[in-house]
């Protein structure tokens, strides 16, 4: 065996398995399996498939959507189109749970355990960038990887906070269409993909484990709107962690009932008689059958376990309020089951098309999926110790003027919706939540009205929503029907998705899409706003291809020296440019255009944006590219 499994994890496997246990042994001795899902928002599967060049081939992925196995030796990590956000890497079998969650544009959506983020960025591309995604994680550190997987997969849509879901549940009570538990877990199925979780497994009880899942799925049972559906998954094998936890769900909220998942692919049902032996709720125990459970000698992935339950309309024993007295009202269209081909795929009606034409009419596709590590089970049996939560120390000036660094959260003031202060950075002040002094960045924080309102801020302090709205109208082409609320923590700028709830005494660590931040002379664009562009959508481009040599040196953070003539300019852009002889910008009927440019350019690997460069009349494009997001 390549690995040595704990001996008190073979003996149960082998006591719940009996005679399929010698080829789930067996199974540790194969090819691990690697995935990637290509992001649909950029550009189809099969245009993904004549673009990149995989020397071992690409096989499909059943049960996902633009998903595809690849060969062990091939290193998508470290293409430029994975710098682009053209595809995330995941483990196949982590792909289910987000499948089957069956997101459709306009919905609102919770991912409560998100970090690192990969089923995020499965979840916004479903969402086509309308409605809204709200993905979360309770561990600090992790939110950093979470909020820059979210920005390199370029979603508008999103927003990212860093809080225990007992805390969210008040915030949220019966507002979310789609909720995604993927639950922190003792690792069982990530044993072979990283050797690591076998020590965590031996120091984290499944015990321990089981209680944590059991205070989460109570609170997002609260945060999910009657109809909507909850999804919830591990990537672990014990029956105290998967079976268990929905028949004790079941039990404690009448509401919920289990949509049974059509067995396809080699996956198999879930085991009511387990639960039964490890301790279940035994009054609808029986419904766990219809949950689903994906092993590695009988699928081509690690393992993974997953449960799709509906929500009736009838009050959780767990929350403290009635589910949904927050939600909108009218028009709750109950969501169908689940279809065999991605376990629900069923038609839908009504309440999500209705507010996405209200909140988000006319939204062309967006986002993107990247990350080198993207699936989050490594976390598994680490869970036990985010329960302790320590206290931000971050200078709050400091976050606040480096709009790159990753994981500076802010926090939700106590000022209230109405008086326009929406949040501030975390750590200028020890309290939790609310209270005490303001902090600078809280006395500039500014709420806008939108792209056409905003306030103005006093004498001799700069109005980051201003600043924003002229370096839109100057560098960028449309941006003022972008949707969203211009939303300010003090210097730093994000558009809102429309509708939400205040967050006031939340620690938020991205308020929807980040787009820079107001400098003192002029606005500074983010990485994450240069991922959420289309390339038209700039007023102005470098176009190089991705195997040339300036690619690379882009990304290492190098200065490049261009002819200026491979620049474009977008037919819509405001004139930017002075006249000079031999300098030629292409773009539609501007192929006879002599000029210099200058500002910005959204520099782009075959048409993809890959970050932000400054030009000057030289053709010298000064790098903008972040520390953090360079090529080492």
């Amino acid at each position: 065996m390549s690995i040595t499994l704990p001996e008190s994890f073979k003996d149960k496997m082998k006591d719940l398995l009996l005679e399929e246990f010698d080829a789930f042994i067996d199974s540790y001795e194969r090819p691990r399996k690697y995935g990637l899902r290509v992001n649909g928002l950029k550009l189809s599967a099969e245009a993904f498939e004549k673009l990149a060049a995989f020397e071992g081939g690409l096989v499909p992925v059943p049960w996902a959507e633009n998903a595809f196995y690849y060969a062990e030796g091939e290193r998508p990590g470290k293409h430029p189109y994975y710098h682009a956000g053209l595809y995330y890497i995941q483990e196949p079998s982590a792909m289910v749970p987000a499948e089957l969650l069956d997101v459709r544009p306009g919905d609102r959506v919770l991912d409560l355990c998100a970090a690192p983020g990969g089923k995020s960025t499965q979840l916004a591309a479903k969402l086509q960038g309308r409605g809204v995604l709200v993905t979360n994680d309770n561990a600090r550190e992790r939110t950093k990887v979470l909020a820059k997987n979210i920005e390199l997969a370029g979603i508008r849509n999103a927003v990212v906070l860093n809080e225990e879901p007992a805390v969210l549940a008040p915030v949220f009570a019966g507002w979310f269409d789609r909720i995604l538990v993927d639950a922190p877990c003792s690792g069982e199925g990530m044993f072979r993909k990283d050797e690591s979780m076998i020590g965590e497994w031996e120091k984290h009880s499944v015990e321990r484990c089981s209680l944590m899942q059991r205070d989460i799925l109570k609170h997002a049972a609260h945060m999910l709107a009657p109809g909507g559906t909850l999804v919830y998954s591990t990537c672990t094998f014990s029956p105290e962690e998967n079976e268990v936890q929905i028949a004790g769900l079941l039990g404690a909220c009448p509401e919920l009932e289990v949509v049974p998942i059509p067995l396809a692919y080699g996956w198999a049902g879930g085991r009511s008689d387990w639960a039964r032996e490890f301790g279940g709720d035994t009054e609808r125990v029986e419904s766990v059958a219809g949950t689903v459970r994906l092993w590695p000698h009988l699928t081509e992935g690690e393992g993974h376990y997953a449960a799709v339950l509906r929500k009736r309309g009838l009050k959780c024993e767990a929350g403290e309020t009635e589910p949904g007295q927050k939600a909108e009202q009218g028009g709750k269209a109950e969501h169908g089951a689940i279809a065999a081909e991605h376990g629900g795929m069923a038609e839908r009606r009504g309440k999500a098309e209705r507010r996405d034409k209200a909140e988000h009419g006319g939204i062309a596709e967006r986002g993107a999926i990247a990350a080198e590590h993207g699936d989050k089970a490594e976390r598994g049996a680490m869970a036990a110790e985010r329960r302790g939560m320590a206290e931000p120390g971050v200078n709050a000036e400091r976050e606040a003027r480096a709009p790159e660094r990753r994981g500076n959260s802010e926090r939700g003031g106590k000022s209230g919706r109405g008086a326009g202060d929406r949040g501030r950075a975390i750590g200028s002040e020890p309290e939790r939540r609310g209270g005490g002094k303001r902090s600078r960045d809280e006395q500039l924080h500014k709420r806008a009205g939108g792209p056409g309102g905003g306030r103005g801020s006093g004498a001799g302090v700069v109005d980051a929503a201003e600043s924003w709205r002229r370096f839109a109208a100057d560098q960028l082409v449309g941006a003022e029907l972008w949707p969203g609320e211009i939303i300010a923590y003090g210097s730093r700028v994000y558009l809102q998705p429309p509708g939400m709830p205040s967050f006031d005494g939340l620690r938020v660590v991205r308020a929807g899409w980040y787009v820079g931040e107001a400098g003192e002379h002029r606005f500074e664009p983010s990485q994450a706003l240069a991922m959420g562009l289309r390339r038209e959508e700039a007023a102005l481009t470098l176009q190089l291809s991705a195997d040339e040599e300036a690619v690379q040196r882009y990304l290492k953070g190098e200065t490049l020296i261009i002819d200026t003539s491979r620049l474009e300019q977008s037919a819509d852009a405001p004139d930017r440019t002075s006249l000079q002889e031999g300098s030629t910008l292409k773009g539609a009927e501007l192929s006879n255009k002599r000029v210099v440019p200058k500002g910005y350019v959204l520099v782009c690997a075959d048409q993809y944006p890959i970050g932000w460069g400054k030009i000057g009349g030289d053709g010298l494009v000064k790098n903008g590219l972040p520390a953090g997001w360079r090529r080492m």
